[in-house]
């Protein structure tokens, strides 16, 4: 049974990413994550500690923006863009987040790397209404 609804699901997820992604606060963001927390990403190790850890292996220049979240009952999925994680192209992300009792509890993504505009076959960049600089 829900304990959250759908809008307050999509601010707790933003909340919850902006704390651990771009203030790297891991004690608050514990608030956010379920200690039994399921990761279904191929990119990322089991549970809460999992991400965690992953998180704490990446550059302090990581960001999470945010383009688009919606939500259905206990299931949000934001459309976000992950720059400066070290790599040669940012990762634009579709993350699939399911709440239990308030708190993040599972996970799904699917990932790609940002294309510029020379790469952009459509000529329409993947994030937003611009291209990466």
């Amino acid at each position: 049974m829900s304990t959250t609804t759908p809008e307050q699901n999509k601010a707790l997820v933003l909340e919850a990413f902006d704390t651990l992604f771009n203030k790297r606060d891991y004690a608050t963001a514990e608030r956010f994550w379920s200690n039994r927390y399921i990761q279904h990403s191929a990119h990322i190790a089991p549970g809460r500690d999992g991400l965690f850890d992953l998180i704490r292996t990446l550059p302090d220049t990581l960001r999470y923006e945010n383009h688009l979240i919606v939500a259905e009952g206990d299931y949000v999925i934001a459309h976000g863009r992950f720059s400066g994680n070290g790599r040669p192209a940012a990762w634009i992300a579709a993350d699939v987040v399911r709440f239990e009792d308030g708190k993040l509890a599972e996970h799904w993504d699917v990932l790609q790397d940002e294309a510029t505009r020379e790469q952009s076959v459509s000529g329409l960049p993947m994030f937003g209404n611009r291209f990466p600089d």
